[in-house]
């Protein structure tokens, strides 16, 4: 039966309801707690003023995107193991595929489900951070203009301090990172859903989901330090580590989040590439988890 587009997304808004119903989004209360907690209390900053004014808002955007991704990556792997257990154990997968329904289109409805979920939950985390960031620089560019005038500042030098200030800011290059944040979050709930079509425990699921992730941080580094250890690459090798990268994808691709808290730009063409690589290996998890699913009795 081919896939159908309407039945995915009838899927798909099943499940995003499903979930809102979990009350996922009391998170964002934490998160919200977070962020009035970093306005109040006094973090470690650079020795001079300048230094601490940046460093301030450095640590309010690595502090918050630092819970968001947090919360994107437990709910992205909690959520899809827990999703196809509760159909079996409800009932409900049953009376889905009875339909009839293509198991493809309902992994790709659970999926999809997942990631609304996620991508809603980063866009309101990402209101409440500009709003936070907008704030504190504004409030932190009127210390410093104040300190200028005070000092005689040239224009050459206020307009510099603006611009260091500024960049620390509420940017498009946090906007990129948030992104980030959620290509991220999507390569790991489909390997989460990959494991969760064959495996029978929602506990395994959860913790194989999360030892890929881990060793994704290293797998790269390990693979190319291997590479560089043979003398003579044989094909064999090559095809090897590009079949570890599916199993073990490699998350230092997503080091922009990292780039963007320190108020780096980040360019346009590394987030297309970033696109491209986190859908490819979106569809592969898919259709490893469709063969997989494929083959179980219901």
């Amino acid at each position: 039966m081919i896939a159908s587009v309407k039945r995915i997304l009838v899927i798909a808004s099943h499940t995003f309801t499903q979930l809102v119903r979990m009350k996922v989004f009391g998170f964002l209360a934490v998160f919200a707690l977070i962020l009035i907690g970093i306005n109040f209390f006094e973090l470690p900053t650079g020795n001079s003023p300048a230094s601490a004014a940046e460093e301030e808002l450095r640590m309010l955007k690595s502090s918050a995107m630092g819970a968001m991704s947090l919360f994107a990556i437990i709910f992205a792997i909690a959520a899809t193991g827990l999703l196809l257990p509760r159909d079996v154990e409800d009932r409900t997968l049953y009376t889905i595929l009875c339909k009839p329904v293509p198991r493809l289109d309902y992994l790709a409805g659970k999926y999809l489900g997942v990631l609304w979920t996620v991508l809603l939950a980063l866009l309101l985390m990402d209101i409440l951070l500009v709003i936070a960031l907008q704030l504190r620089t504004a409030e932190i560019l009127g210390e410093r203009m104040a300190i200028a005038e005070h000092l005689k500042w040239t224009p050459e030098e206020v307009g510099a301090e603006k611009d260091a200030v500024l960049s620390q800011g509420a940017t498009w290059s946090v906007q990129a990172g948030i992104f980030a944040i959620f290509l991220k979050s999507m390569v790991i709930a489909g390997v989460a859903l990959l494991i969760s079509t064959f495996s029978t425990s929602t506990l395994f699921t959860i913790i194989m989901g999360f030892l890929v992730y881990f060793i994704g941080h290293f797998a790269g580094e390990a693979r190319d330090f291997w590479l560089s250890q043979q003398l003579e690459t044989s094909v064999l090798a090559k095809y090897g580590s590009h079949l570890i990268s599916v199993v073990f994808p490699d998350f230092r691709l997503y080091n922009v989040i990292d780039g963007a808290i320190a108020g780096n730009v980040i360019s346009g063409s590394i987030m297309w590439q970033l696109v491209g690589i986190s859908g490819i290996y979106a569809a592969v998890y898919l259709i490893l988890s469709w063969f997989a699913f494929a083959k179980k009795e219901f």
